[in-house]
């Protein structure tokens, strides 16, 4: 069992709140791309692709890897709005007036 949980994360890329971190902002993407050694990836770090968080060794590789159906499906995903503890809370009902405050209003026009 131990092999098997270490080839799942040997390929394990990075998480889609980094990603979207990288895409809002070009200084956490810099700062990425620092902590790798130009030597250690494909094509000296030249070609990458911030969506997948992947290195490749040529333009014409990035290319192909764009037109692809797993890029695809996480560009699809990145463009959805992220999941947060506001939703979360409001999908179960607490945060929100539940119609309470327009009642409240009322009640004090017309008094």
């Amino acid at each position: 069992m131990g092999a098997l949980r270490r080839i799942k994360t040997k390929r394990r890329t990075r998480d889609y709140d980094q990603v979207r971190a990288d895409i809002d902002s070009p200084r956490h993407l810099s700062q990425y791309k620092e902590t790798k050694d130009a030597e250690d990836l494909p094509g000296l770090g030249q070609h990458y692709c911030v969506e997948c968080a992947k290195w490749f060794e040529s333009d014409y590789n990035l290319k192909a890897h764009a037109k692809g159906k797993n890029h695809k499906r996480r560009i699809r995903l990145l463009r959805e709005e992220p999941h947060s503890q506001k939703i979360a809370e409001a999908a179960v009902g607490l945060g929100t007036d539940n119609g309470k405050r327009s009642q409240d209003t009322t009640m004090e026009m017309d008094d």
